[in-house]
This record gives C-alpha cells, structure tokens and sequence, in this order.
C-alpha cells in the first residue's frame, strides 16, 4: 500500500459510515494514484480548509476556503507536517524564493485571526523562509506591533508598491500569499504585479462563486466515483444557483422558494433510491464569501416566504457590508457527530496537496442541520491516533485512523476542485480521466 498524504488523527464519531469507508479503504491505491495524476496535472492551490459534513449514510464538503484562518487550531503536534508541505509548495511554485510576504485581512481587532497570522507565519519560517506581513489596513503608515493573548507579537507593516512588485520596506520577495479573501474587491495595489500571487486575485470573493466551485467538485466526484464504483451523490452536495435576489425589498423570493422547493424533491427521491429515513433540508446561502454569513437552514418553501425583517436583513449583508445579490441553494447534509453531546463538523487544513491537520467546529447551541460556523462556535484540534500516515488495516473501517483517512479522501477532492477552479479561471482546465 502506498504512502498516502493524509495523518492519522483521531476523530470523534464511532457510529455508522461503514460502507463507505470500507469501500475507500479498500481503494486506497486506486485513490491515491488517482488523485497523484490529477495533481500532476492541475496543482493543489497553496493551501485551502474545506468544512465537511458526515451524515452516516454521506460524507461531503459544505464549504472549501482557499483564503482559510484557523491555523492555531491544529493541534501543535502536527505542525511538522505543515512545514514540511509549506517548503515542498514554495518550492514547487516559486524555486529561487528566500522569502514569503503574507497580505492578511484588516482584521487588527479579531485576535483570534491574528493568532492564526502568526501561527501561518511560523510555519512558512519554520521550512526556512523569511516572513514579513505586508497590511492593506487604511491609514498605517508605520509598523504596528499587535501584542496577542498567547504572549507572542506580531508585527504588521504597510504594504508598499515599487514598480511591478509589492512589498515591505525593502523586502520584495517573488512569493506573495494571499490570507485576504478580497470580499471587498481587488486592490489596485495587486494587479499585475510580476510575483507569484498564491492564490490569483481571480479566486478572490469578488471574482469566485461557490456555484463554480462545486460544479467543478461535481464533475470531479463523477469520475472519481467511476475508480471505486460508487454512486457519487454518496459524496456530492447537490448545488444550483438562485438569482438575483434582495431579501430586504423581498424580490426573487418566490424563485428561491421554488428552487428550494425543488431541491428538497430531488433530495427526498434520493433518500428514497438509498432507504434513508431522514426529512430532507436544505442550506441557502450566499454564492460568495465566507464567515458564516448570509446562509440559513430551511425545513420547507414556506421558510423563505415567511422571513421577518430581522431573518431577511440577517440573509441581506454580507462580509464588508456587501449586499447579497446571489444565493446557493445547496442539498442540505445533516452532521450526526458529536463531542461531549454538542454538534460537531470536522475542518481539514491542507498545504499543497497535503492534509496537515483538522479540528472540530462544534457549537453546544446547534442541531444536526444547522449552520455551525456562527457565534458561539468553538474548536476541538484533532491530534495523533498514531504514528504513521497510512490507512490501518488491522483495524475496523469506522476505526479513528481509518475514519479520517476518509476524511482526508474527501477533502482532497474539494482541494482538487479548488485547483480546477483555479485552471479555470487562466483558461488551462485539463481533462478529468476516470480511468
């Protein structure tokens, strides 16, 4: 069996998913092969976080982050890993760098990102580069040294242009990493600069829809389910479209109730083709941007029809204070995970191609549909089962090991829809081979 990119961790559910798991395990080589040859040919972005929800009968992604925060939730042990995938990824995209410039969200409040700033920071030093943080922030015009509750600092200066290179003061490496998702559109200090931009300003929320997203995770699902002789919906969120729509002056209403009307139908034939006995639900949410924002779990048709002002301005804002024009209706996946009786969804953190950690989201306020990134959130790092990176095959499928090897499968193929995404958006999207 080959060595495959994803740790053994130990996970939280002991429940059912049995078949699909045994299934991936017994598949390991195809798998890996699989998706070693669909990276050769289209890279994995620099780094991505992808939420996942596991019902039992269903493993899929909600939500794939290509700007992701939450690098201080990993649990320490696993930051060698990290490492190791950061020197492999600047390596791979950019050989001659000695250095890395971070330009990170204006977040100078939120010390919980801030914490993750400098984790990610650590990390890129740590595989041997030199790292400043270059801010965007408005009206800094000096250093600013931010003193974080752990004990450590960091430093934030204010990014500069010379040329067709962006920088810190006279640092103006040829990797530039992106940790700002551009919700509030493309900063003209960023446009065609000569250095490697990780991600491209294309993948920016002002650019990316999640719509594309998951068409490209859908065709990604289709033939890989084709390798292991699956059905793909075990897998695939089903995902359409809905616009435009304004919750505040309650236009495109009735076409969202329709499609969520619709969705709830497709879902429940589906339940029906595999014997599951669950009431369908589904997740309506903006098409682009991130934290959690403008997105409601909806029972019926009559849910959206109905919204008070407060639940429709609630789903009009965004991040930024962008309103929200396009919504995601998207098959809702319950999470039967739990810790300590609350809800649970696991987080897999990837650099390059590489899994190199996860944490649990779980809110003690929240159910097995709900939307769990939202206030009163918190995490759970997911540590070491064992030594080792392999599937093990002593054990159980449903095993912590194997489980999140699963988690890992899964996870990656979101990453390799991310990487298609990104092909896309340059006009080079190589063909899918499922065999």
């Amino acid at each position: 069996m080959p060595a495959t990119s994803v740790p053994h961790l130990q996970t939280a559910l002991t429940g059912p998913l049995l078949e699909l798991e045994s299934h991936l395990l017994a598949h390991t080589n195809e798998i890996e092969a699989w998706l070693r040859k669909q990276f050769s040919k289209t890279p994995a972005p620099f780094y991505a976080s992808v939420d996942l929800r596991n019902a039992g009968y269903k493993l899929a992604p909600v939500d794939t982050n290509l700007f992701p925060a939450g690098f201080n939730n990993l649990h320490p042990d696993l930051r060698s890993l990290a490492v190791h995938a950061a020197q492999s990824k600047i390596a791979q995209v950019c050989p001659i760098a000695d250095g890395v410039l971070i330009i990170p969200e204006n977040h100078t409040r939120n010390t919980f990102y801030l914490e993750n700033l400098f984790t990610l920071k650590c990390i890129i030093e740590s595989a041997g580069y030199e790292v400043q943080i270059g801010s965007m922030l408005e009206g800094l015009d000096a250093p600013m040294i931010i003193e974080l509750p752990s004990g450590n600092a960091l430093t934030l200066k204010p990014l500069i242009r010379k040329d067709d290179q962006v920088g810190v003061e006279n640092f103006f490496p040829c990797a530039v990493l992106l940790n700002n998702d551009l919700s509030g559109g493309r900063p003209k200090i960023l446009e065609n600069i000569k250095q490697t931009l990780l991600p491209p300003l294309d993948l920016g929320w002002d650019n990316r829809y999640k719509t594309h997203h998951f068409q490209h995770y859908s065709d990604v699902t289709a033939a890989f389910a084709k390798i292991i002789n699956i059905d793909p919906w075990l897998i695939t969120p089903t995902s359409v479209p809905c616009g435009p729509i304004n919750f505040k002056e309650r236009t495109g209403l009735d076409l969202l109730a329709e499609t969520v009307n619709q969705m709830l139908s497709d879902t429940q034939r589906y339940y029906n083709e595999h014997h599951i006995k669950c009431k369908p639900f589904t997740i309506v949410k903006s098409d682009s941007g991130t934290y959690g924002m403008a997105i409601m779990s909806v029972q019926s048709a009559e849910d959206v029809l109905n919204l008070n002002r407060k639940q429709r301005n609630k789903m009009a804002s965004a991040k930024e204070g962008l309103q929200v024009e396009q919504m995601l209706v998207q098959e809702g996946v319950y999470t039967y995970e739990t810790i300590n009786g609350a809800v649970a969804e696991p987080v897999v953190y990837m650099i390059g191609s590489q899994v190199v950690g996860s944490f649990y989201r779980i809110h003690t306020g929240k159910g097995a549909t709900d939307n769990l990134n939202s206030p009163g959130m918190h995490f759970e790092p997911l540590s070491y089962a064992e030594a080792g990176i392999l599937p093990d095959e002593s054990q159980q499928p449903d095993a912590a090991p194997n489980r999140f090897y699963a988690y890992g499968v899964i996870a990656r193929l979101a990453l390799l829809a991310a990487a298609r995404e990104i092909a896309d958006a340059a006009g080079e999207l190589p063909s899918l081979e499922s065999a």
